[in-house]
């Protein structure tokens, strides 16, 4: 199964929203006209574009004046343009050009990020990578625990230390056995408890100033973890963490069946920061290198 067949199995709820929708409105060989855009308009919004959804159908109404777009086929395609004029450029497989490489992965608890961190760390592995993980949520002996499992299955190595343990210096034992072993990759999980979001981005910046301290221009990458069926409230949670940390790339978990998809679009809107990855279900092997148009394709396929 290609890509686009595999994202196009779990991105139900958008592609319903849009490609079976956009075929009901030209049903019976309806012509477009104001009342037709109005509902396409709807459906946009259906699909978690929000102020977005506006800007597709101005841009629809000056091309369908100019006489480019008369129909289904070429709403689909002035569609497929300009969703992917508002992505980034595909990044590519991460490959780190320094050794040992550190990513620090951020987002709140409940957002996937812990479980994105373990199909991560096994899709490193799985490439050929030497990967260690710093447990350093050490608030939830749950999250430790977790990832903890997922090594082991992935047949990757951890650091972790006690239940309440200060996590910088999880993460520096992390950069110290990484180096030493001559590791290639360093994933560091971190805690995400809005209720105290001081003391969180506090601790953040404090894992930050400790990798850097143990070596230098650690870490390297800093992935945010969002929710992809939180919407407009993913897009408020990046601002918070892109506040204090310097995030360079996002991961959006929970992209399946029950996500509306449009959530990257505005994500990528307000944040103007890259999707690398998608986590697409529970399994391991559920995680998708982010392909803009093999996204764009998949939820407005006719």
């Amino acid at each position: 199964m290609g890509l686009i067949e595999r994202i196009k199995t779990r991105l139900v709820r958008t592609r319903t929203a849009l490609s079976d929708g956009i075929t009901g409105l030209f049903r019976g060989g309806r012509a477009m006209d104001d009342a037709l855009l109005g509902e396409l308009e709807a459906l946009l919004y259906s699909a978690d574009l929000g102020p977005l959804a506006l800007e597709l159908i101005e841009d629809l109404k000056r091309r369908h004046t100019r006489g480019e777009v008369r129909g289904e086929d070429d709403v689909r395609a002035s569609l497929k343009s300009s969703l992917l004029e508002r992505l980034h450029v595909p990044l590519g497989e991460y490959a780190p050009t320094t050794k040992p490489a550190v990513i620090l992965v951020v987002g709140v608890n409940g957002s996937g990020k812990t479980t994105s961190i373990a199909k991560l760390a096994h899709r490193f592995a799985t490439r050929g990578h030497t990967v260690l993980v710093g447990a350093c949520d050490t608030y939830r002996a749950a999250a430790v625990d977790q990832l903890a499992i997922w090594a082991e299955r992935s047949a990757v190595q951890i650091v972790r230390k006690e239940e309440g343990a200060d996590p910088a210096a999880v993460a520096f034992e992390a950069l110290e056995a990484a180096d030493v072993l001559a590791y290639e990759l360093v994933i560091l999980d971190t805690a995400g408890r809005l209720h105290v979001h001081k003391q969180l981005m506090d601790e953040l910046k404090k894992i930050q100033r400790v990798c850097a301290k143990r070596m230098e221009g650690a870490p390297h990458e800093v992935w945010l973890v969002l929710d992809a069926t939180n919407g407009q409230n993913a897009v408020q949670q990046a601002r918070m963490f892109t506040e204090a940390v310097k995030v360079s790339g996002l991961i959006v978990a929970k992209l399946d069946g029950t996500a509306r998809a449009g959530a990257i679009f505005r994500i990528q809107r307000e944040l103007a920061i890259p999707v690398r990855y998608v986590g697409t279900g529970e399994g391991k092997e559920d995680f998708e290198l982010f392909e803009p148009a093999a996204f764009v394709d998949a939820i407005l396929a006719g």
